[in-house]
């Protein structure tokens, strides 16, 4: 029994599933940009969905999450960067529809089993006309995975995109994953798109249940600058293609794969928070001894998306207070005198108090690419872990004149 990372791995790494991107003029041209890109399987899939909560929704997100809950099948997705397709009117529903029909009739498959994400500026209206002549030319294939990582890309600094594969006497399957992610990144999601692949042979209810539990302790933990975006969605797709025994709520292999999913959903998330508009460095916030896990995540994110946390990171300041604040502020169950606080694995608080520390060994794992807070409540066995990034002054610089 055993799951590794596939070096170079991506959203085609599973068995049947193909991609392909191009660029149409949507954002800003650049060496080897793309801005509509298409995940494509061979065979009818199992599709499962998550979505923004924020009430202003793009029409992309409302018909991707209706054919998911009529449906529940889909042969592809198609998906446009450099524009938001929200806050448009009604034309917003009609162009998302319409590029749907595009994109499947480019494909040879059926119009309802073609899902939709948009991302890029609110308040634009998608380019019909570009988007049919571009759809077209998308030549899909085993090798494009790569380059439809790009395609979703706006303000990122880099693709992010992983692949696992699983082994056992009963299953071998491979889960792929590619996510963008930079601004507007909140708890509940962020203007983040995620697609998540698998040949894994998934029962459809417990596939669903398996993405949501996994959301929720890895996409729904990230913070960048305290914005929910109109157009959060992640997807998994399952076309079943490694053949093996369906892995439902009561197999053998149900936790396996529930760990390899939660492993790709972890590093495309914080490959999110890494890459925050303007970050320096990624920081990683782990609460532990809570009364409980609800508890330990609650906590941990409200510290991680402190904006006094992360500018104290940033200005590589070890002032442990603001972590109490932050925690504190989560309204959790807990008792100060029993609190233990580690900045990267450096002891700074003890029994709620401060205690003796070499404040240049803090001052320097503060500067590291990685900072890693641990707060120990020392009330129970509940864990909880959120990621955000540094506070810069870039980021503010960077969206003082993000259309301009």
């Amino acid at each position: 029994m055993s799951t590794k990372i596939i070096s170079n791995g991506n959203v085609t790494s599973p068995k049947g599933f193909l991609a392909g991107a191009v660029f149409a003029g949507l954002k800003s041209p650049g060496k080897d940009k793309k801005d509509i890109g298409i995940i494509y399987t061979e065979n009818l899939s199992k599709v499962a969905g998550t979505f923004t909560k924020n009430t202003i929704v793009s029409p992309s997100v409302i018909v991707s999450k209706n054919r998911i809950e009529e449906y529940g099948e889909a042969q592809a997705i198609v998906v446009n960067s450099g524009c938001a397709n929200c806050a448009v009117g009604d034309q917003g529903l009609l162009d998302a529809k319409e590029v749907t029909k595009i994109a499947s009739k480019h494909l040879g498959i059926e119009d309802k089993h073609t899902l939709i994400a948009s991302t890029g500026v609110i308040g634009v209206e998608l380019p019909i006309a570009l988007m049919k002549k571009f759809i077209p030319k998308i030549k899909i294939s085993k090798s494009a995975g790569g380059d439809f990582s790009n395609s979703i890309l706006t303000t990122d600094k880099r693709k992010k995109e992983i692949a696992v594969e699983v082994k056992n006497k009963n299953q071998n399957y491979k889960i792929g994953g590619s996510s963008k992610g930079s601004g507007m990144i909140h708890p509940n999601m962020a203007t983040m798109l995620a697609f998540i692949t698998t040949d894994a042979n998934i029962e459809k209810n417990f596939m669903k249940k398996a993405l949501r539990e996994c959301v929720s302790l890895t996409f729904n933990q990230i913070d960048v600058d305290g914005d929910q975006s109109t157009n959060d969605s992640v997807f998994l797709m399952a076309n079943g293609q490694s053949k093996g025994k369906e892995i439902n709520e009561n197999s053998l292999g149900a936790d396996e794969f529930c760990n390899a999913l939660l492993q790709v959903c972890k590093y495309l998330a914080t490959e999110i928070a890494r890459d925050g508009e303007g970050a320096t460095k990624l920081i990683e916030v782990t609460v532990e001894g809570a009364k409980s896990d609800n508890d330990a995540l609650l906590a941990s994110r409200e510290c991680a998306s402190s904006l006094l946390v992360r500018t104290a990171v940033y200005g590589r300041d070890p002032n442990w207070g603001r972590i109490f604040m932050g925690i504190g502020k989560s309204e959790i169950e807990l008792e100060e005198s029993k609190i233990d606080v580690y900045i990267n694995d450096i002891q700074i608080v003890a029994d709620g108090k401060a205690i003796s520390y070499n404040t240049l060994s803090v001052v320097s794992a503060l500067g590291e690419d990685e900072v890693r807070i641990r707060v120990n409540l020392n009330l129970g066995i509940g864990f909880g872990q959120a990621w955000s990034c540094d506070l810069t002054e870039e980021y503010v610089i960077f969206n003082s004149a993000y259309t301009t």
